[in-house]
C-alpha cells in the first residue's frame, strides 16, 4: 500500500512538471497574423510549453510572397514545411490541395506527437489539418470558430469546429453560435482576437509616416490614400471577378494613391490577377501592387488610410479598432459583426455605385470598435491551454439542447436580455436616459428636466449616463453603446447636431458624440427624433420585416423618418424626412420654419392649440359637458379634440382641416417614395388615423389607395429608436 501511494505521488509529480507540447500550424499570411501572438506567448513560457511549428499552404509559394520567411525572421524554428498547394486556382485545385495535405500530414503529426494542435479559421488547408489531427487522436484548439461571414468559408469553419476539442472565439455572438452547435460550453473560451493584442498596442507608433512613405511614396499624406484587398468568392467566382474589375475601374477614376494587395489562393484568384494586369495596375502611377506586407506595417497602413476597400476580413475586424472607413464589396463578410465604419455594397454591379461609396466613406473617421477584442487574448489562451487535462477522455461529447421548446426560448431570452443599449432622448422639456435590452424592454429609465444651457445640459447627460452604466452592471446588462435622439437636424456620420429646434436652446453645431464616447469609452450614435421613431418601428414595431415604410410623428410638431430598402434615408444635407414642412397650401397659416402652408402649421399640437385659443377667445370653444375652461391652467389641443367629440362644429371644422392637410401631405409622400406602410406615432396618432386613411382612399392614385395607415403601439419611440441604433450597430448599411 505504501509503495502504491509513492507511485501515485510520483505520477502526479511527473504530470505537474511535464510541458504541454503545442503544435501551431499556419497556412497563409492572414492566419499567421492571428497565430503569431500566440506563438510568441508560448515561446516566452518555456517551462510550461514546448512549441512546434508546421508551415504549409500558400506560405511556400513564390507568387504569394514566400511568406514563410517572415516566420523565420520572427525567430521561430519551423519543424516541417509541407508543399500542399496544387496550382490551378480553381475549385478542383482546392480539392486536390486538401487531398495532398491529408497525404502528407500523417507522417509529420506522427513524428511530432503534439498534445494539442492549434488551427485557425476557415481555410481549406485548415480543414485538412483538423481532419488529420482528429483521425490521429490529437486534441485540436480551433481559433475564431462560431463566426459567420456569408460564403463557403462558413461551412469549412463550422466543420473544423465540429472536429475541434477546444475553442477560442472572439465575440459573445460567436460563443453563442458554438453553444447552439452543441459544443461543450466548458471547452469554449471567449478570448478575443489574438491579432488585437498586437494592433491595439502598436497602432500608435511614432514612425507610421515612414511606413506609409515606404510603401506609397514620399508625397502621400495621412488619411489621403486607400488600401484595397479583394479575394474571390468560391461559390460565385464569375461575379466576384466582375466586382474586382469594377472596383479597379472605380479606384482608377477616384484618383487617389492606392496600396493594392494580391488576392489569396482561392479558386478565381488567377483570373483576378489577370484582370489587374490587363488594366495596367502594376504600372499605374497611383497604384502600388504588392503580394505581402508585414502585419506590423500593414496595421499602420490600415490605421491611417483614408479608406479600405474590398472584401477582406481585415476590413470588418481589424480596421474597426482604428475607426478607418471601410467599403465591403459583395457577399463576403456580410454576415460578420462590424463597427459603424463599414459600408456594405452587396450588389456592386456598377462602377458608379462603388465610386459613390468611395465618395461617401473616404476621409471620414468613425468611433473605434473593440467588438473583436480588448488586447488580452493571448494571456487568456495560454491560461486556457494550461487547464487542459490530457487524462480526460479524448472522445468529444456534444451538449444537445433540451427537446422542450420553452427551455430553449428561456435560454435565448436570457442571452438577449443581457445585451443592452444606453438610450438618451433630448426633448424640449425633459432629458431622459434608459437602459434598453435587445428585445426592447426598458430595464430602467431616468428623467430630469432639460437644462437651458449647453454646459449644464452636457454635464447632466454625462452624469445620468454614468449612473446608468454603473446600474447596468448590477442589473446584469452589458452596455454595447449609446444612442442619442434629439430634435433638430443631425449629421449622424459625425455625431454633430447641426441645427436645433426652437424648443432646445444652445444646441446647434454641437459635437455630442465625442464627449459621451470619451467619458464612457463606448461607441455613440446620434440621430434626430423623427428618424429614431422610424428605427424604433423597424426593430420593435409595425415596421419589423417591412422593407419600405414611413413613420410620421404627430405631437407638438410634425416629423418622421423614411425607411427605403430597409435603410434609413438621411439625404445629402441630412434634412430628408422633414415631413412636417411639406407644403399643402400656397397661402396657408404661417409655420415656425418661416414658410406658409406646411403640414405642421395645420396638424401639429401647436397648431391645434393655437386654434383652440382662438375659439376660446371668441367664446366659441366651450360646449355642454366640457370642463370649465376658466378654471383650467391653459387651453390645449386636447380641449379642441374634446369639444369636437361633444359636437362643437367649429372645433370639428378645425380638426377636419388638420386631418385633410396631414392626409394630403402623406399622399405626396406616397407618390414620391411609394412605401407599403404608413405608421402614425405620437399623442395625436390615434385621432388622425381614420381621417388620413379616408383622404388617401379619396385622393391618392389608385395604385396607392390600398396602402395601410397604422398607429404605433410603441410607448417610447424616441428611446427605442436611439437604442436600436446601438443594438443593430447601424452598420449593416447596404448601399
Amino acid at each position: 500500500m505504501e509503495h502504491f501511494t509513492k507511485k501515485t505521488d510520483k505520477m502526479e509529480e511527473n504530470k505537474a512538471t511535464r510541458k504541454l507540447r503545442v503544435c501551431v500550424a499556419t497556412c497563409n499570411r492572414a492566419d499567421y497574423s492571428k497565430l503569431a501572438p500566440i506563438m510568441f506567448g508560448i515561446k516566452a513560457n518555456p517551462d510550461e510549453f514546448e512549441l512546434e511549428v508546421v508551415v504549409l499552404g500558400s506560405h511556400l509559394i513564390d507568387d504569394y510572397g514566400n511568406t514563410f520567411r517572415m516566420i523565420e525572421q520572427d525567430d521561430f524554428d519551423i519543424g516541417s514545411k509541407l508543399h500542399t498547394i496544387v496550382r490551378g486556382e480553381d475549385e478542383a485545385a482546392m480539392v486536390e490541395s486538401v487531398g495532398l495535405a491529408l497525404v502528407k500530414l500523417p507522417d509529420v503529426l506522427h513524428r511530432l506527437r503534439p498534445d494539442i494542435l492549434v488551427v485557425h479559421g476557415d481555410r481549406f488547408d485548415a480543414l485538412a489539418l483538423a481532419t488529420a489531427a482528429a483521425l490521429m487522436n490529437i486534441r485540436i484548439l480551433h481559433l475564431e470558430g462560431g463566426e459567420v461571414s456569408g460564403t463557403i468559408d462558413d461551412s469549412i469553419r463550422h466543420a473544423i469546429s465540429k472536429l475541434a476539442h477546444y475553442h477560442a472565439c472572439c465575440t459573445r455572438t460567436a460563443e453563442q453560435h458554438l453553444i447552439a452547435m452543441c459544443e461543450d460550453h466548458t471547452r469554449i473560451l471567449l478570448a478575443g482576437c489574438p491579432s488585437y493584442d498586437k494592433l491595439l498596442a502598436a497602432h500608435h507608433r511614432d514612425d507610421y509616416m515612414d511606413i506609409i512613405r515606404n510603401w506609397l511614396g514620399d508625397n502621400v499624406k495621412e488619411h489621403d490614400y486607400i488600401v484595397a484587398l479583394q479575394h474571390p468568392v468560391t461559390t460565385d467566382i464569375k461575379n466576384s471577378i466582375k466586382i474586382y474589375e469594377l472596383m479597379l475601374d472605380a479606384l482608377i477614376s477616384f484618383n487617389k494613391k492606392t496600396l493594392i494587395l494580391f488576392p489569396n489562393i482561392d479558386a478565381g484568384s488567377k483570373e483576378m490577377v489577370r484582370v489587374m494586369r490587363k488594366k495596367g495596375v502594376e504600372q499605374h502611377p497611383n497604384f502600388r501592387a504588392v503580394k505581402h506586407v508585414p502585419f506590423e506595417q500593414f496595421i499602420q497602413l490600415v490605421c491611417h488610410a483614408g479608406a479600405m476597400i474590398g472584401n477582406s476580413s481585415c476590413g470588418v475586424r481589424e480596421a474597426g479598432a482604428f475607426g478607418t472607413p471601410v467599403i465591403n464589396l459583395g457577399s463576403r463578410q456580410t454576415g460578420r459583426e462590424t463597427g459603424e465604419n463599414v459600408l456594405h455594397v452587396r450588389d456592386a454591379d456598377t462602377q458608379n455605385k462603388i465610386y459613390h461609396a468611395l465618395e461617401l466613406q473616404f476621409g471620414k473617421r468613425y468611433p473605434c470598435s473593440k467588438i473583436y477584442g480588448d488586447g488580452n487574448a493571448v494571456p487568456r489562451i495560454l491560461k486556457f491551454l494550461q487547464t487542459i487535462d490530457l487524462d480526460e477522455p479524448l472522445q468529444k461529447t456534444f451538449c444537445f439542447p433540451p427537446v422542450k421548446e420553452w427551455d430553449i426560448s428561456q435560454d435565448i431570452d436570457h442571452i438577449l436580455e443581457t445585451q443592452s443599449a444606453l438610450a438618451v432622448d433630448l426633448g424640449g422639456t425633459n432629458l431622459r436616459v434608459a437602459i434598453i435590452s435587445m428585445r426592447g424592454k426598458i430595464v430602467k429609465k431616468y428623467t430630469q428636466a432639460n437644462p437651458k444651457t449647453y454646459e449644464t445640459r452636457m454635464e447632466l447627460i454625462l452624469k445620468m449616463c454614468t449612473e446608468a452604466v454603473i446600474d447596468a452592471v448590477h442589473l446584469n446588462c452589458r452596455i454595447l453603446g449609446v444612442g442619442v435622439s434629439t430634435g433638430g437636424r443631425v449629421n449622424p456620420q459625425e455625431g454633430v447636431i447641426l441645427h436645433s429646434t426652437k424648443l432646445i436652446q444652445e444646441w446647434s453645431s454641437i459635437d455630442i458624440r465625442t464627449p459621451i464616447s470619451d467619458a464612457l469609452h463606448l461607441p455613440v450614435w446620434v440621430d434626430n427624433d423623427g428618424n429614431c421613431a422610424a428605427l424604433a418601428e423597424k426593430k420593435f414595431g409595425h415596421g419589423k420585416g417591412v422593407e419600405n415604410f414611413v413613420t410620421i410623428i404627430t405631437g407638438t410638431g410634425i416629423g418622421g423618418g423614411i425607411i427605403q430598402h430597409n435603410e434609413l434615408i438621411h439625404g445629402s444635407t441630412f434634412c430628408a424626412a422633414e415631413l412636417g414642412h411639406i407644403m399643402v397650401s400656397l397661402d396657408g397659416p404661417e409655420c415656425m420654419c418661416g414658410s406658409r402652408g406646411c403640414i405642421e402649421a395645420y396638424a401639429s399640437g401647436m397648431a391645434l392649440q393655437k386654434e383652440a385659443k382662438r375659439l376660446h377667445d371668441e367664446e366659441l370653444l366651450e360646449v355642454e359637458g366640457m370642463v370649465d375652461l376658466k378654471k383650467a391652467e391653459s387651453v390645449s389641443a386636447i380641449h379642441l379634440i374634446n369639444a369636437a367629440r361633444l359636437g362643437n362644429h367649429k372645433a370639428e371644422a378645425v380638426l377636419r382641416t388638420a386631418g385633410m392637410a396631414l392626409g394630403v401631405g402623406i399622399i405626396n409622400i406616397l407618390h414620391m417614395v411609394n412605401p407599403s406602410l404608413v405608421i402614425l406615432s405620437g399623442v395625436l396618432a390615434a385621432h388622425y388615423q381614420a381621417p388620413v386613411q379616408q383622404v388617401i382612399g379619396q385622393r391618392a392614385l389608385t395604385s396607392a389607395q390600398s396602402i395601410q395607415v397604422l398607429t404605433s403601439d410603441l410607448e417610447e419611440p424616441a428611446l427605442l429608436g436611439a437604442a436600436s441604433m446601438v443594438l443593430d450597430y447601424t452598420t449593416r448599411r447596404i448601399y
